[in-house]
């Protein structure tokens, strides 16, 4: 069972999993690769938001949606944790609906095998 949500924090690590495999469609694109340095308890996710997406609360509010989608995610579907992931808002996350999103990242999340 995984433990806890990380989230990267070093620069090489963004960069080598922009090198990795992508899955895109008209919310997010999910950018996922095996790093070395991962450990196998947790799940090694981040959220990237652009300043072009709005102010800072409306940046903030995609975080905290996302965060909790993957959240429900770890629970009701099996992740695979040898992979770390990077997820990359776009523009059509604002205006959509909650659930429609969530089943959007569900799906996505299970194509990545």
């Amino acid at each position: 069972m995984v433990n806890k949500i990380v989230s990267l924090s070093k620069d090489e690590d963004f960069r080598n999993l922009l090198e990795g495999d992508k899955v895109s469609n008209k919310y997010f694109t999910v950018f996922f690769k095996k790093l070395i340095k991962k450990g196998k308890n947790n799940l090694n996710i981040s959220f990237v938001v652009k300043k072009k997406l709005g102010n800072a609360v409306k940046r903030n509010k995609i975080k905290r949606r996302l965060k909790n989608i993957m959240t429900e995610a770890m629970k009701n579907i099996s992740l695979n944790r040898d992979y770390s992931y990077l997820v990359i808002a776009k523009q059509k996350i604002l205006t959509d609906e909650y659930k429609e999103i969530k089943e959007t990242l569900f799906s996505d999340f299970k194509r990545i095998k």
